[in-house]
């Protein structure tokens, strides 16, 4: 008896040009809870198939009119997706290779053994199902972004929103690669019972849904800083509050945080919770950074300054792995990021629309291999 697993459509096409396996083998499949529907040749198959569009087909090499090897590839040109399972005899292994090239699930020998045939069934529902799964995280992706986008072109009410939905587009596609990729690597594993591949295809899904819950995060956080909030307050205020916050999470790379305040700064007129948002991106860059650096001695420090010009400087100091001069300009672009998949590049762009709705500038010293200093001056108010 064939176990059914957990799919939607459990229609299987049978073809065999003998009418014996069809009759026994199509009352072992429903008798297992299939939906079975039988052809006798290719050309029938192939009617049944534009009526039903089965998820699975089982069908013999060896017919005459078309062979299965020409089924499947018209089976495949029609649904990709179809899960094509072969039938071949003990002396016909170049044929059911050939078959496997042209992306057949699985063969299994006459005669037919149940047990066997029930291991190439359970690898076909599980491809189905790991492409259902990649599908609805897409899809929920792509009604994520959008409402976030949404929420994004109503906050900005700029011209400029235009082009950063269309590099938003650009992210969104760039994760959904990744997840066909994941998609592509998980079949690899499954077809040919690789553990490798299924570890290394799953990891790249945890990673690629990572990433669209930073982006989500990401976007939450961009809307919510449309305008900033005048008050008065305290300069060193949010310095204090975000190495309080990732002092522990720096200590536990063996990173020190330090900070240097100014006690010459007077209160001023700032958006402290916008400064906060800025701060923390950037301490956390920097503590990515100097995780990625290998040398002893790895320090992040924040400091204040009182400038003539500026009613504070503020300067996120790291001895990370420093920046080549062409990643320095674009850092604060849309969507720029170094991070790979943990990186969605909306907290750098965050961080500068804050800063020059202060009227403020951003500066970056970087030199690759010895740090980075990030320098963000704020005026009187």
């Amino acid at each position: 008896m064939f176990a059914m697993g957990h799919i939607k459509d459990n229609t299987i096409l049978l073809v065999d040009d003998e009418a014996g396996i069809r009759k026994v083998l199509g009352i072992s499949l429903q008798d297992s809870g299939y939906d079975v529907h039988t052809a006798e040749n290719a050309t029938e198959a192939l009617r049944l198939f534009e009526e039903l569009a089965p998820p699975i087909v089982l069908t013999d090499i060896k017919m005459p009119d078309l062979d299965g090897i020409e089924l499947l590839r018209r089976i495949k040109k029609i649904n990709p997706d179809t899960e094509v399972i072969m039938f071949t005899g003990h002396g016909d292994m170049g044929l059911a290779i050939k078959s496997l090239k042209n992306d057949a699930t699985d063969f299994v020998t006459k005669p037919i053994n149940d047990e066997v045939l029930d291991i190439a069934l359970k690898r076909a529902r599980e491809r189905i199902s790991m492409r259902h799964q990649i599908r609805e995280y897409t899809e929920n992706l792509e009604r994520l972004v959008a409402e976030k986008a949404q929420k994004l072109i109503e906050a900005e009410r700029m011209a400029a929103v235009g082009q950063t939905v269309s590099e938003l587009s650009h992210a969104i596609k760039s994760i959904a690669n990744g997840l066909k990729g994941s998609i592509f690597v998980l079949g690899k594993g499954i077809e040919l019972d690789n553990k490798q591949y299924l570890q290394e295809g799953w990891k790249m899904v945890e990673g690629n849904v990572e990433k669209i819950k930073n982006l989500s995060l990401d976007l939450l956080n961009f809307g919510k800083y449309g305008n900033v909030v005048f008050t008065m307050g305290d300069a060193n205020a949010p310095v204090l509050e975000v190495v309080q916050l990732l002092e522990s999470r720096a200590a536990a790379q063996g990173i020190a945080l330090k900070m240097e305040l100014s006690d010459q700064l007077a209160p001023m007129r700032f958006d402290p919770e916008g400064i906060h948002r800025c701060l923390l991106n950037l301490v956390t860059n920097a503590i990515d950074a100097c995780g990625e650096n290998d040398a002893p001695g790895k320090t992040v420090t924040v400091r204040t300054k009182k400038s003539q010009n500026w009613a504070v400087e503020y300067e996120v100091i790291d001895t990370g792995s420093g920046m080549p001069k062409d990643v320095q300009d674009k850092i604060f672009q849309s969507f720029f990021s170094t991070k790979g998949i943990r990186g969605t590049g909306i907290g750098l762009m965050m961080t500068k629309r804050i800063v020059d709705q202060h009227q403020g500038i951003i500066e970056v010293i970087s030199k690759k291999g010895v740090g980075s200093t990030i320098r963000i001056k704020l005026p009187f108010q």
